[in-house]
């Protein structure tokens, strides 16, 4: 069964920015402290990336999973689903976009399942993890730049 989580944050950076970040996934191991490897497979006709492979920091090992984006909300909604990876049965997800004056507020939902059999309370923990350390690490991010 999936564990869904909502985070939201307000990002000091307009829309446009935030978004630019979120895309440029190659650099993400840069300032998303559990991803160590992200790789793009695959991209559309604008250049951005539809098929992602990450490598990443989890529970003590290493994670390798694959994400399919959907660009067809752009610039409200970017949403992904899981294609394949290690230990998980999903990890689909959405981040809004909503202005806020010069800043943004973004929302995140995620809906994680993990094929590794775990207590409920440790993967609501683990998925709450997740999309809050994603987020944060995004603020960071955008607001450095």
């Amino acid at each position: 069964m999936s564990e869904t989580v909502h985070e939201r944050i307000r990002i000091e950076a307009d829309v446009d920015h935030c978004l630019a970040v979120v895309l440029n996934f190659e650099a993400y191991p840069e300032w998303a402290r559990d991803l160590k490897k992200v790789t793009v497979l695959e991209r559309d006709e604008e250049g951005r990336g539809t098929s992602v492979e990450y490598r990443a920091a989890a529970m003590g090992k290493s994670v390798t999973y694959v994400l399919t984006y959907d660009y067809s909300a752009l610039p409200e909604r970017l949403s992904w689903v899981l294609d394949h990876g290690d230990s998980l049965r999903s990890l689909d997800g959405t981040y809004r976009f909503e202005s806020d004056g010069s800043a943004t507020r973004v929302h995140y939902d995620l809906a994680v399942e993990i094929s590794v059999p775990l207590p409920g309370l440790i993967k609501r923990r683990a998925a709450g993890m997740i999309t809050g350390t994603a987020l944060k690490d995004l603020k960071r991010a955008a607001e450095s730049e």
